[in-house]
């Protein structure tokens, strides 16, 4: 597993300022990392056991906090609740929320970053994977899902339990 980890990191180094398609052939717009209009696949956020334990935490880090099971986000001073109850969490294997290694950097030939999937881009960004009702269209939503609806121009935030949406109420 390890191996084809470094394999997939290797590849993805070599490529560095290169945009990518998850399931699609074309990038919109100005994305480093791109997924396919109307999927019900969204991306599951890493589950950490406490976030408020992890210190050096980046501006801008989303994971699942699987002691409080909410969605979080790092602001660079504190962590955000983006969910608005919480849910309910598959228990970390021991030793898991250990794991302090750079992950898979894309954008950039180094960050001083830590996670699993750290994006590094002074002119690209990240495109959610776009769900159209989520709430309806996702039969088995994990717990840290974390998706776009493009009709409902949402962010939709799954806390094993219930959806949270963020965004635009105008």
């Amino acid at each position: 597993m390890n191996y084809k980890l470094n394999i997939l990191a290797l590849a993805l180094s070599t490529a560095v300022s290169a945009q990518i398609g998850i399931e699609k052939s074309t990038i919109d717009g100005s994305g480093l990392l791109d997924f396919p209009s109307g999927t019900t696949k969204g991306i599951i956020l890493p589950q950490v056991q406490n976030a408020a334990a992890m210190s050096g935490t980046s501006g801008g880090t989303f994971i699942f906090d699987g002691a409080a099971s909410k969605v979080k986000f790092h602001n660079g001073s504190s962590w955000i609740d983006l969910t608005n109850a919480a849910g309910v969490s598959k228990a970390l294997l021991p030793g898991s929320e250990q794991n302090r290694s750079k992950g898979v950097i894309m954008g950039a030939p180094d960050s001083s970053a830590r996670g699993v999937l750290i994006l590094e881009s002074t002119d690209k960004a990240l495109i959610l994977p776009k769900v159209i009702n989520p709430a309806v269209n996702v039969k088995s939503p994990v717990a840290g899902m974390m998706c776009y609806d493009p009709t409902a121009k949402l962010v939709c935030f799954y806390n094993g339990t219930e959806w949270s949406f963020w965004g635009n109420t105008d």
